[in-house]
C-alpha cells in the first residue's frame, strides 16, 4: 500500500492558520481564498483520515491529531524551504524574516513591506518558530532577519520596543472566586510571556494556576475560547477571534523585543526591517 503524501501547499495554509488564528486571516496572508485554505485543510485530513481542525463558533479549533499535525508542519517546511533556498537559488533576490508567534500577524506584514521598498521586487520568505531557534537560524544564516521576545534568548540582539500584553478571555469570562487560583492558559515552558504573567500576579498576590498548555500559539487560542482560563496576548491589533480583552486582573508592562540581522546581510535591508518593527511596537501619542 503506497505511504500517504502530505502536501506542502496545503501545510503552509494549515501553519497559517495556526499562526493567524483562523481561516479568514490565514488566507488574507497567503493571498488566498478562504475556500481555497479551506480545500487545503480538507485533502489534509483526507491524506490523514481524521479531522484537523473544527469550526467553533467565530473561530477555529485544532484536534489533537490537527495540533500534532502542525508542529509536524513547522519541522516540515524549514526542512523544505532551506532546502529549496540552498538547492535551487534561482529565485533572485529573497530574504527570509523571522518571527515569533506573538504578533506576527502584524510584525510579518510591515516587515515585509520594509523589506520590499527598499529591494523592489524582492520575494520574502517566513519562519515562524520560538525565539532563542530563531537567533540559531539567524546566526547560521538560514534567515536574514528575525525579530523575537528578547529574553526567550541568549543575543540580545538590537532592542526595538516593548511588546504590549493584555488579559483576553471569552466575551463574559468571571474567573473562579478567592482564594481560588485565576485560572491560566500559556504557552508551555520554555515561554518569557508564560513566565511573566505568573510573576506579574504573584507580585500583586494573585494566586494563579496554569489550566491549560500548548506548544504554540493557536493551540493557547483554541484552550482559551473554550473559557477555561485566560491568557496574556500580544496586544497589537485586533483581539483574536472568540476573545476579548480581559481587565479584571493587574497590568503587565510591555516585553522587550529585540532584532536580529545575519552577519553580512545588507545594511538598509537591515536598517528597514529594524524600524518598521520600531514602528509597531512605538506606544501610542
Amino acid at each position: 500500500m503506497p505511504q500517504p503524501v502530505l502536501d506542502i501547499v496545503a501545510l503552509r495554509s494549515l501553519t497559517a492558520i495556526a499562526d493567524c488564528g483562523g481561516f479568514h486571516r490565514a488566507a488574507h496572508s497567503l493571498a488566498l481564498s478562504q475556500s481555497a485554505v479551506s480545500q487545503h485543510v480538507r485533502r489534509l485530513e483526507k491524506t490523514l483520515g481524521s479531522r484537523v481542525v473544527e469550526r467553533e463558533g467565530r473561530g477555529t479549533r485544532f484536534t489533537p491529531e490537527g495540533r500534532l499535525l502542525v508542529e509536524q508542519a513547522r519541522r516540515i517546511l524549514a526542512v523544505h524551504d532551506e532546502a529549496v533556498r540552498v538547492l535551487l537559488d534561482t529565485e533572485g533576490d529573497t530574504v527570509t524574516i523571522g518571527s515569533t508567534e506573538h504578533a506576527a500577524d502584524q510584525f510579518l506584514p510591515r516587515l515585509t513591506a520594509a523589506v520590499q521598498e527598499v529591494r523592489p521586487g524582492c520575494r520574502v520568505r517566513f519562519r515562524i518558530d520560538r525565539s532563542a531557534r530563531l537567533v540559531e537560524a539567524v546566526e547560521r544564516g538560514s534567515v536574514d532577519v528575525a525579530v523575537y521576545v528578547t529574553e526567550a534568548a541568549a543575543t540580545e540582539g538590537t532592542p526595538v520596543g516593548g511588546l504590549p500584553l493584555t488579559w483576553h478571555a471569552t466575551p463574559g469570562w468571571v474567573p473562579p472566586p478567592a482564594p481560588a487560583p485565576v485560572p491560566l492558559v500559556a504557552i508551555e515552558d520554555p515561554c518569557a510571556i508564560r513566565r511573566r504573567a505568573i510573576a506579574t500576579l504573584a507580585a500583586q498576590g494573585v494566586a494563579a494556576t496554569v489550566v491549560g498548555d500548548a506548544g504554540y500559539l493557536a493551540g493557547v487560542l483554541d484552550v482559551a475560547r473554550t473559557g477555561v482560563g485566560v491568557a496574556l496576548l500580544a496586544a497589537v491589533g485586533p483581539a483574536p477571534d472568540g476573545l476579548s480583552p480581559y481587565d479584571g486582573l493587574p497590568s503587565v508592562t510591555p516585553i522587550p523585543m529585540s532584532a536580529l540581522a545575519r552577519p553580512g546581510a545588507d545594511p538598509e535591508t537591515v536598517a528597514a526591517a529594524f524600524e518598521a518593527v520600531r514602528d509597531l511596537l512605538r506606544p501610542a501619542g
